[in-house]
């Protein structure tokens, strides 16, 4: 059973439709990056998720129910973008608040303000918080009862360095446990090796779905290859050059060339052949690449649309 299907949903406001058609999935134990512009429909899909929203058209199942049924909603952990809590109590006493909404455990919250790292201020009054640290503390109350279907809206919003690489390292540690989460992020680069797939949107419309191997694929992007400690580098580079790849010096006996799709394999049996290179590095399209691409190919279908 998927964790949620969304199948042929259309949202409407009045005459306005934000959403066209989307079908989704997100299966057990998966992370889904769910990525697009302001106004793609990012926050219309969660709210029909949380059940704050009906479709207009379509049907919404999340862990085989309706969003609104009862048994669905204790099992749910949200973390919006921007988290509110009472200013006047502590985090510890914000946390049993919300576990006794929940009806989870209150042996739970001091467990999750020290996974959190807001252990040592969980008797501080929210309003002498960073915006960090609420967040931190918003994370805490998603996780709450230990939800099956984790929903992140922009959850590294406020927070430094390291408190991103802690939360991407719970977020890996809430994968193996079976929890299935979706995760909003404008912040591209830190977020690929934490996901199993990508959901792209724009104007309302899914543009691409699946694991960065296969949006690569699809998308046709180059990698680039960069070697090193090469004896003929400049000769290399012409004999490149006229074999129609793209290829620059980048010092003394090191290239990079671009390598397009079916040509790859050659390039590096040459290098690590003939050519003999002492170093080689092979940097594939990105995250961010991808969703560049679908932007601006979505970009081109709209304009094409309304012309």
């Amino acid at each position: 059973m998927n964790a949620v299907e969304i199948r042929g949903v259309s949202q409407r406001y009045g005459r306005m439709t934000v959403l066209h058609g989307l079908d989704l999935t997100l299966g057990e134990g998966e992370v889904l990056g769910l990525f697009g512009h302001n106004g793609a429909g990012k926050t219309t899909t969660m709210k029909l998720i949380l059940g704050l929203l009906r479709a207009s058209e379509g049907q919404v199942s999340v862990l085989g129910r309706s969003p609104n049924a009862p048994q669905v909603r204790r099992q749910l952990g949200y973390l919006p973008e921007n988290v509110t809590f009472y200013p006047q109590l502590s985090g510890r006493e914000t946390l049993r608040h919300f576990a006794r909404l929940k009806g989870a455990p209150l042996g739970q919250v001091d467990e999750l303000l020290e996974q959190v790292g807001l252990f040592d201020a969980a008797d501080r009054r929210v309003k002498t918080y960073s915006k960090g640290m609420r967040q931190r503390l918003g994370l805490a109350q998603a996780l709450l009862g230990q939800p099956r279907l984790l929903l992140l809206d922009e959850p590294t919003v406020g927070l430094d360095p390291i408190a991103t690489q802690d939360l991407y390292r719970l977020i890996d540690h809430l994968r193996q446990q079976g929890t299935s989460i979706i995760l909003c992020s404008h912040v591209l680069p830190g977020v690929e090796a934490h996901i199993n797939r990508a959901a792209i949107l724009a104007h309302g419309r899914l543009q691409a779905v699946g694991s960065l191997a296969s949006l690569r694929e699809e998308a046709g992007l180059p990698a680039l290859i960069r070697a090193s400690g090469l004896k003929h580098s400049r000769q290399l580079i012409q004999r490149w050059t006229a074999a129609g790849h793209a290829a620059r010096a980048l010092g003394e006996g090191a290239v990079e060339v671009v390598a397009v799709n079916g040509h790859k394999l050659g390039l590096l049996r040459h290098l690590l052949g003939e050519a003999e290179a002492q170093d080689i590095d092979i940097h594939q399209p990105s995250l961010e690449d991808l969703y560049r691409y679908y932007m601006e190919r979505a970009g081109e279908r709209n304009v094409e649309a309304t012309a």
